[in-house]
């Protein structure tokens, strides 16, 4: 008898793709791409889910978890609806980034690594996100680049975002 699978057949089929992309022998490499359709599935990446992954890949659980601790981009914790990551790097700083942080710290009630107590949002610091002249700049669940985030820009995500929450379409 097999175990039930963490994955919904789209998430593994995702994952096949992308072990298909090497080698069988070599099919460890496609673990940052089997833990982000994971994640994506699930909204984090649980000992379960890395444990599995570990298992499709044949590798050691120690090693896809090694992974998913070191990159920012993985949750090991659950997290909101919508994770907002606001650059705080140097060059955002100098053009209103950590005043946006504040902002968002303000609105939300929460600070970085927090998640607003209905479960919508986690707030991230970030590091570079490579678009330094659009600063401040922030990254909606690691797909949506948001610029210029300036606070009338901060509400208008935040109630759209708010607004997809509440209808179930995140």
């Amino acid at each position: 008898m097999t175990a039930q699978s963490l994955f919904s057949a789209k998430t593994r089929a995702e994952m096949d793709r992308n072990i298909a992309k090497y080698p069988p022998e070599q099919k460890q490499s496609a673990v940052m791409a089997c833990l982000i359709a994971a994640q994506s599935e699930h909204g984090w990446v649980s000992p379960e889910i890395i444990a599995e992954v570990a298992q499709i890949l044949e590798m050691p659980t120690i090693a896809v978890e090694e992974v998913a601790t070191f990159y920012n981009m993985y949750e090991t914790k659950p997290i909101g609806k919508f994770k907002l990551v606001i650059c705080t790097n140097l060059p955002c700083q100098l053009t209103h980034g950590e005043e946006a942080a504040d902002y968002l710290k303000k609105k939300l009630g929460i600070n970085f690594n927090e998640t607003t107590p209905c479960g919508t949002f986690t707030l991230k610091e970030g590091e570079c996100m490579g678009a330094c002249g659009d600063s401040p700049v922030m990254l909606v669940n690691n797909h949506r680049m948001c610029s210029f985030m300036s606070q009338e820009k901060i509400d208008t995500l935040l109630d759209e975002l708010s607004a997809q929450a509440k209808r179930g379409s995140v």
